[in-house]
């Protein structure tokens, strides 16, 4: 055998070190690839709790700032927004705008307080509520409260405006709608053409009242009337308490109707034409103005955009067959 040729014993020793040597760098490389990879989770398992980290805190700071009363000492005019629908749960709720009217009315610094509205309506419960805080933030503090109207100042908005000592609105603006609605739908003709038996089974003659799959039983429906009727009667009484020898009935002043701003003047539904910095400059005498409104904090904004408000749905369908000013 020739020298110079490696026989297959040596070839064979050769390629199994170097088999062996390959095998070690890989697994060597697998190795440090895998604690790379570890530290790498690691360090985004820590970036992600530091920022969920200061999100709460963000989310903390905000509802601590925003639940905090503005305290401004120089003379200024404090304005609470009323707008969108007035119901629970609503940023026009009783529960946000009577906590922004209390912290107007304790600033020593507030000359006077505008409610700044512009809203179709809503809830009786919810505007008769901030209707007689305000009626009574008014003695205590012995402030006046101008109302501000936007583009519409309609039925339970109105009940809110009528607690003001002055209302000013746009000429384009809409005010009034003094009247009281509950709405539904009727589907007992679609179940007949359908073949649909209704069964229905409650404990209670009257239990089973404006059930939209059931015919309307009329000594119900004058029940529902007569009940409506007296909510309007009450929405009157506040309307004309609050602006007294000036209001001028036409016969369809309390019939629902909605006029215009230049309408509602003449009607005695408004006092005059003026916007917000108007009424602030010229009505108040404090040109500055601070916003005392308070919102929904951004927390419970994202919990109900997660799904933590899961019945929140069936809760505004259920509202939605409800009495409602509008």
């Amino acid at each position: 055998m020739n020298d110079d040729f490696p026989g297959p014993s040596a070839h064979t020793a050769s390629d199994r070190a170097q088999e062996v040597a390959w095998e070690r760098a890989t697994l060597e490389k697998l190795v440090f690839a895998t604690i790379r990879e570890q530290q790498a989770a690691r360090r985004w398992k820590m970036f992600t709790r530091l920022m969920w980290l200061a999100i709460l805190g963000a989310i903390v700071w905000f509802v601590y700032t925003s639940d905090k009363a503005t305290s401004v000492s120089t003379p200024h005019t404090a304005v609470v927004d009323v707008k969108g629908e007035i119901a629970s749960g609503a940023e026009a709720s009783a529960e946000y705008v009577v906590a922004s009217l209390r912290s107007a009315f304790e600033d020593e610094g507030a000359q006077a307080v505008v409610l700044l509205i512009n809203s179709p309506g809503g809830s009786p419960v919810q505007a008769g509520i901030i209707n007689d805080e305000i009626t009574r933030l008014k003695g205590l503090h012995n402030k006046k409260v101008y109302a501000v109207v936007e583009e519409t100042c309609a039925s339970a908005a109105y009940y809110i405006a009528a607690a003001a000592d002055d209302i000013y609105v746009d000429k384009a603006s809409l005010v009034g709608s003094i009247g009281v609605l509950m709405d539904g739908f009727g589907f007992t003709g679609l179940m007949d053409k359908l073949g649909i038996e209704r069964r229905l089974m409650t404990a209670g003659a009257n239990k089973g009242m404006l059930d939209p799959f059931s015919p309307l039983d009329e000594n119900q429906r004058a029940y529902m009337q007569q009940m409506l009727g007296e909510i309007h009667a009450q929405f009157i009484e506040v309307v004309k308490k609050g602006r007294g020898d000036r209001l001028k009935d036409n016969g369809d002043t309390f019939s629902g109707l909605v006029w215009n701003g230049q309408q509602a003047v003449k009607l005695g539904l408004a006092d005059g034409l003026g916007n917000l910095d108007y009424v602030a400059r010229e009505i108040v005498k404090a040109e500055d103005i601070v916003d005392y409104t308070q919102r929904e904090n951004v927390g419970l904004r994202l919990a109900k955009r997660f799904g933590a408000s899961v019945g929140e749905g069936i809760f505004f369908a259920a509202r939605a067959a409800g009495v409602q000013l509008r």
